[in-house]
């Protein structure tokens, strides 16, 4: 949450309640699970960490807002989450489509790229396990185990090209 927090800000500075409803439309239906109070605990701890930094800005007749905005080192932990493809990792949809949500608002990243360079690392591991698979005998349990494997990697890249195609659409 804190990257994707620092990457919208990166655009614009912005309050809680903006932060709140762009993330609540990016996610659509998913969205609704969205811990309001989540959002404001996550803004004071990029603050506290000097991530980010906060002025108040006057409404007229309404309360003031705290508007907050990205550090140089917020704006740096951001261009490094953006670039980071982690092999260990197999991300969530919902991270990675924030993750491109963010680059694509922020503009700091462009979203297809960042699926390119996930696709490339998925394909890698696709051949580690298909080679694994390979060394192992017909209908034992490690190559069933293997094969389930395999099949989760096919179905993440099939969900790289649709993300692919989403992204290079909005650029058009």
């Amino acid at each position: 949450m804190q990257d994707v927090l620092l990457a919208l800000l990166a655009k614009e500075p912005a309050h809680g309640y903006d932060l709140r409803a762009r993330l609540r439309a990016a996610l659509g239906p998913l969205g609704g699970d969205l811990n309001d109070g989540q959002v404001y605990v996550t803004l004071r701890r990029l603050e506290k960490a000097g991530l980010v930094t906060a002025r108040l800005v006057g409404q007229g007749d309404r309360p003031d807002r705290k508007v907050y905005e990205p550090t140089p080192a917020g704006r740096e932990r951001v261009a490094r989450w953006l670039a980071d493809v982690d092999p260990a990792a197999r991300p969530a949809p919902t991270d990675l489509y924030l993750k491109l949500v963010a680059a694509a608002s922020s503009r700091l990243a462009d979203p297809v790229d960042i699926v390119d360079a996930q696709r490339r690392e998925l394909l890698r591991r696709l051949a580690d396990v298909q080679r694994a698979a390979l060394a192992e005998p017909a209908g034992s349990g490690p190559a069933l185990l293997l094969e389930g494997a395999v099949l989760r990697l096919q179905a993440d890249l099939r969900w790289l090209d649709a993300c692919a195609a989403h992204w290079t659409d909005r650029k058009k």
